[in-house]
């Protein structure tokens, strides 16, 4: 079986129809966690795996 291939930020970006930035923000933020970051510091993503991180329920910050 082969394996799923890494998705770049840009291109998880159009699967989630969200900006480029939105997909960087959450990944600096933890909101999604990058499958592999490369030596230059790329996000490589799984999209079923981010898929299901999104599905969590994040924690409500109080003012």
């Amino acid at each position: 079986m082969p394996a799923e291939r890494l998705l770049t930020a840009a291109e998880l970006a159009v699967e989630l129809r969200v900006n480029v930035k939105t997909v960087r923000a959450w990944a600096r933020s933890g909101r999604i966690t990058p499958t592999a970051v490369t030596p230059g510091g790329q996000y490589r993503f799984r999209l079923d795996d981010v898929l299901e991180q999104l599905k969590q329920p994040r924690p409500r910050r109080d003012p």
